[in-house]
């Protein structure tokens, strides 16, 4: 979430160079870009937490992510749905697996025309089973399967499918183009402004 990115300011005071991460904090935006990770959904939830108590106007988060840790991003998931504050989540680019999990907490959510949203089955990522039993594989996989309930629950619960329908698309990666995002009730509008 953070970055070093700075910005020139003219105003009354002369030129003044401002974090452009703290400026669009301060306009209640944020930005989840990259791997969905401890670190990153901490430094979100924090700021949620910030803006939440400070005000009730509306928070925007901006995302762009291929997906990435499922505990980290339920934990994001779960604070955005508890925020006070109307959240609008925006999908810039891409909204992948856990992205777009995260991406389906959100009050509003729009998309961009040329992003996509992808949904799928968690996996062990690169796991490697080498040395483990059989029984343990098995523990593995009862927590695995777990996971995917909860995840194909949520889609359904924010999307108005049913978990069958959503057990049936997520079990192959499922790109939705912009078009297809709001027809299948990932998104709800398209738009052609980040503002």
């Amino acid at each position: 979430m953070r970055s070093n990115l700075n910005r020139i300011l003219e105003s009354s005071r002369g030129i003044e160079r401002i974090n452009l991460d703290d400026h669009l904090l301060s306009e209640r935006k944020i930005f989840l870009d990259g791997d969905i990770r401890s670190e990153n959904c901490t430094d979100i939830i924090k700021a949620l937490m910030l803006m939440d108590g400070q005000a009730d106007k509306e928070i925007t988060l901006y995302i762009n992510s291929p997906g990435g840790d499922c505990e980290s991003g339920l934990a994001l998931y779960d604070a955005i749905r508890m925020t006070r504050s109307k959240v609008r989540a925006v999908c810039v680019g891409l909204c992948a697996s856990m992205g777009a999990v995260i991406y389906l907490a959100a009050d509003q959510r729009e998309i961009l025309p040329h992003s996509r949203i992808m949904i799928h089955d968690p996996s062990f990522g690169k796991a490697d089973f080498s040395g483990q039993k059989s029984k343990e594989i098995e523990e593995h996989l009862a927590g695995l399967n777990k996971m995917r309930k909860t995840l194909a629950t949520i889609i359904a619960d924010r999307t108005g499918k049913t978990l069958e329908e959503i057990y049936k698309v997520t079990q192959y990666d499922s790109f939705y183009t912009a078009e297809e995002a709001v027809e299948f009730g990932l998104a709800h509008k398209i738009i052609n402004k980040l503002i």
